[in-house]
């Protein structure tokens, strides 16, 4: 090659990758906001240290969101201030440092040190290829991340995903017990993923690992571990997620059994327990409360995701209460053999104070086209004692609330109070260790632990936003700015580099990072890799798809959220109200097979917003083929709002007020009421066709089956809807609550 040919070639490879970078530098302005572009999240990490709650890695998904839509690896540590609160939940921040170095992963586990102030990422899923195991922590102090190398250990300690795991700062100690190895997680893993059977501790004052032998012999992953302050040194309880089967395939773990480890003499238990178990679930997530006087142990669980080649996921909330071994379920959905109708899995449970469960973000199964809650970034909020006017225990958050009182589906089980007192302190057939009888009646008594180093210094992360009425921040326009001078600068360095080296006719060769470098071909299955229609599991533009695992277990429910068509019984009346706020899913539909009756009625708090559903009156809606029962259903709405400036956009646009098969009232005004009657019928698939609404406020709906009719909070009645609120605001009469 002459040197004219090579400055000719030149011209036209430096103009094109000039270009090209020019492209770049628009592609490093467009980032991605954390907070504003947020549409969904999953799979992610979440810790609570002082008064907030981090959120490290996991995938997310940005606006505009679409069935195509790509899963992104969350790059992002933020932060929800459990002290200050707009919209009803947490305000979130994502200003703190993470940089290109530290691994993004999913579906591994964030272990808090609340008396030294670190966090400990260990575990999880990369999206690329797996990389050398190194403990990374992340200095709350200081706003910086740090390596501690290679784990120091008196084992062969692995990097593993989807187990189940706890920190326990009183103790310094950290814990994970099964988990999946895979090449995702494990480099120069080859072949099938396989789980684990061994639990693994973590000193944080030492910063060693140990590994421990599990209950058993059996491979787990995907379950919910959970510390409790019992016995002498405390114990650790584990339950759900999968059985490895050891060829290549996996089988429901039972909630029914429960294993205890004690942690003061190092020992397993296992317990059977009685009530209603959970359906057969995994990827779910929980937390416990310990009652005032600790005669109960709560421990709360939410979602999740059945088994089979196409699993459906839950919406649904159980407690086991401890020490009578007991499960609960009647605090959502109310009295219901169904889940509701925003089913998640992979979502984070985190108790606040002993009061509340903040349950961040999660995988809608049956929805491919919304946003979770984006307004409060994925975050919605239990209250676990109910302690609202409107005893729900789907509610806003409050920043103050640090008291847990039993609400009354505990204490009707095991007795006493609402402060404890409990009666069943036994499982109902006894315990199935001798041990365990003495074990439940102690309690820890642990020295108080003294951080290793100066802790008094302020924290970093503990600024905020000086404008109280913009707590939300993403990237500032300086940090995007500098985003894209730091590409600039790379890129000129690269194309100079490029250049040059044609000019100068030299054979050297440029090598740099592959920062979301495109993956060809597939990966080996995922724990929970069903996708949407049209989605991938991607990390940026990476499109490499995951096939579906094996499993077991047909699912109970579609993918669509329909229930399965039940047999006929007598109708059944009931009644209730709902209570809405602005993260919290509409009601579900609920399955039918015989006339009853439900009524309910909703309020929405807000002087300003959306405002109350004005009266969506009556709808009438063919049956998709003959059906035997038919429903009604009436309802009117009000609207709260105290001056037409307050009206919310869809009481300004019309939406509220459209009478479906009825009259289509005027707009509405302030303190004003519309009614509107519908019919419904039952279609093929079993569900009623939609009745009556009763926007917004009071209504009735005709339909229902035992015990889907009992009381209840925003539910409805089963053919005719009655009443309520939707989306937001949207309630039905009759035995469901949200």
């Amino acid at each position: 090659m002459n040197k004219m040919a090579c400055f000719t070639r030149t011209s036209s490879t430096c103009g094109t990758l000039l270009l090209l970078f020019g492209w770049l530098i628009e592609l490093s302005l467009a980032q991605f906001d954390p907070i504003k572009d947020f549409c969904r999240r999953f799979g992610h990490q979440s810790a609570v240290v002082d008064d907030k709650l981090y959120v490290d890695g996991g995938i997310v998904n940005w606006k505009p969101y679409s069935e195509t839509s790509a899963n992104i690896s969350n790059q992002f540590l933020l932060y929800s201030d459990l002290k200050h609160e707009t919209e009803g939940m947490p305000n979130v921040y994502a200003n703190l440092s993470k940089n290109a170095t530290i691994p993004s992963v999913s579906f591994g586990i964030l272990w808090e040190d609340s008396v030294n102030k670190w966090l400990y990422s260990y575990g999880g899923e990369s999206q690329s290829s797996a990389r050398n195991f190194i403990l990374y922590g992340y200095d709350i102090l200081n706003n910086y991340w740090t390596s501690f190398g290679p784990p120091s250990s008196s084992g062969t300690i692995t990097p593993l995903s989807h187990g189940g795991g706890v920190s326990i700062s009183e103790r310094g100690e950290a814990f994970y017990y099964g988990g999946w190895f895979s090449e995702n997680s494990v480099p120069g893993w080859s072949g099938t993923r396989r789980a684990s059977d061994r639990l693994i501790k973590y000193d944080m004052d030492k910063r060693e690992f140990s590994n421990l032998t599990g209950p058993d012999s059996i491979r787990r992953a995907e379950g919910t571990m959970i510390y409790l302050p019992i016995s002498d040194g405390g114990m650790l309880a584990y339950f759900g997620g999968v059985r490895d089967n050891g060829n290549g395939t996996a089988s429901p773990q039972p909630l029914d059994t429960i294993y205890m480890y004690d942690l003061a003499n190092t020992k397993w238990y296992t317990q059977k327990t009685s009530g209603r178990a959970p359906e057969d679930r995994r990827l779910f997530c929980g937390g416990a409360a310990v009652a005032q006087d600790q005669s109960s142990y709560n421990i709360y669980i939410y979602g999740g995701a059945s088994f089979g080649s196409n699993p459906i996921g839950y919406d649904d909330i159980y407690v086991l209460s401890i020490p009578s071994f007991t499960w609960i379920r009647s605090l959502y959905p109310s009295n219901s053999n169904i889940t509701g109708e925003f089913p998640k899995a992979m979502s984070s449970c985190n108790v606040i104070n002993n009061a509340q469960m903040l349950v961040i973000g999660g995988r809608a199964l049956n929805d491919t086209s919304s946003c979770d809650a984006d307004s409060v970034i994925g975050q919605h909020n239990m209250v676990l004692g109910k302690d609202n006017p409107e005893k729900a225990i789907w509610a806003r958050f409050q920043p103050n609330l640090t008291s847990y009182t039993l609400p009354p589906d505990i204490v009707t089980v095991v007795g006493g109070n609402p402060t404890g007192g409990a009666t069943v302190t036994a499982p109902k057939t006894g315990f199935d260790a001798p041990d365990m009888s003495t074990l439940m009646t102690r309690k820890p008594r642990l020295a108080e632990r003294t951080p290793t180093r100066n802790v008094t210094s302020p924290t970093a992360s503990a600024t905020t936003d000086p404008n109280p009425n913009q707590p939300k921040k993403g990237l500032s326009t300086g940090a995007i700015a500098g985003i894209a001078v730091g590409a600039a600068v790379v890129g000129i360095a690269v194309l100079a580099g490029l250049c040059f080296f044609c000019i100068r006719r030299k054979q050297k060769h440029y090598k740099q990072p592959r920062v979301g470098a495109p993956v060809t071909g597939s990966n080996p299955a995922s724990p929970m890799t069903q996708q949407p229609p049209g989605s991938s599991w991607a990390d940026g533009p990476r499109g490499a798809t995951i096939s579906s695992p094996t499993f077991s277990q047909a699912p109970t429910y579609n993918t669509q959220g329909q229930a399965t068509e039940l047999q006929s019984s007598p109708p059944t009346s009931g009644h209730g109200h709902g209570y809405r706020g602005v993260t919290l899913a509409p009601p579900v539909e609920l399955p039918g097979a015989e006339a009853g009756e439900g009524r309910g009625h909703g309020h929405e708090g807000k002087t300003k917003g959306t405002g109350l559903m004005g009266g969506i009156g009556s709808q009438e809606m063919p049956a998709k083929s003959v059906g035997t029962p038919t429903g009604t259903g009436t309802g009117y709405g009000y609207e709260h709002a105290r001056s037409p400036s307050d009206l919310g956009p869809g009481d300004r646009e019309g939406d509220d007020v459209i009478s479906r098969g009825g009259v289509s009232p005027s707009l509405p005004s302030p303190n004003t009421s519309y009614t509107g009657t519908g019919t419904g019928t039952q279609d093929s698939s079993g569900r009623f066709a939609s009745g009556g609404y009763g926007g917004g406020g009071n209504g009735n709906g005709n339909g229902g089956l035992p015990p889907y009719s009992a009381s209840g909070n925003g539910a409805y009645g089963l053919g005719g809807q009655g009443g309520g609120r939707f989306d937001e605001d949207f309630g039905h009469g009759g035995a469901y609550r949200r």
